[in-house]
């Protein structure tokens, strides 16, 4: 079975790699980044993506939507630090099989891996409670707008990123900050980060 492992951190890719070898009949592609792991998801196939949350360039649940709108025929398991009610939420929506967090123990990242490509959804209970709560208001325009004003990017910097004028950016930002109730745009970050909205 060929894995693409996508983790920005060197020392928990390398772990996960390995442990994986050891349990079963894998191969490993590993990705260093969301980006990475966006060109190896178009040039090649794979049967899982095993995938953190929070990297650079694409993030986990990024890379997930888009295999669900390209209607790949491959698994998908979220492995994060992060249980927050907003990204578990969205995960559900793209059609994530697993949710898992890293300090789960090592044999269940095994048997969730078993499960979902027997079709099954594994997500710990407390986690699939938490996605009940609150609904994100943003859209992934404003949501997109936002993680790189979290960046410290400027206007110009994030309408050149996302090929969109300035004045635009100005507004998915506005419309951020006011869904948010927010009094700016690191506010607004902050809020949406911590609610897993970002």
């Amino acid at each position: 079975m060929k894995i693409l492992l996508a983790e920005d951190q060197a020392m928990v890719r390398g772990a996960l790699a390995a442990l994986l070898s050891l349990e079963g009949d894998f191969e490993v592609i590993q990705a260093k980044d969301g980006n990475e792991a966006l060109a190896l998801l178009k040039q090649e196939n794979f049967d899982l993506l095993l995938t953190d949350i929070e990297m650079p360039g694409y993030t986990g649940l990024e890379l997930a939507a888009w295999c669900q709108t390209q209607k790949l025929p491959l698994k998908v398991i979220i492995l994060t630090t992060f249980g927050r009610a907003g990204y578990i939420k969205r995960a559900i929506e793209a059609g994530v099989g697993g949710f898992l967090l890293k300090d789960a123990p090592s044999e269940s990242l095994i048997d969730a891996i078993a499960h979902v490509l027997k079709g099954k959804r594994i997500i710990e209970p407390e986690l699939a409670i938490m996605a009940v709560g609150e609904c994100d208001p943003l859209n992934d325009k404003e949501r997109r707008a936002l993680r790189l004003a979290s960046e410290g990017r400027s206007t110009a910097e994030i309408a050149e990123s996302l090929f969109i004028a300035e004045g635009t950016v100005r507004n998915y930002l506005s419309e951020a900050i006011a869904k948010l109730h927010a009094s700016n745009r690191i506010d607004a970050a902050r809020i949406a980060q911590q609610k897993g909205w970002l």
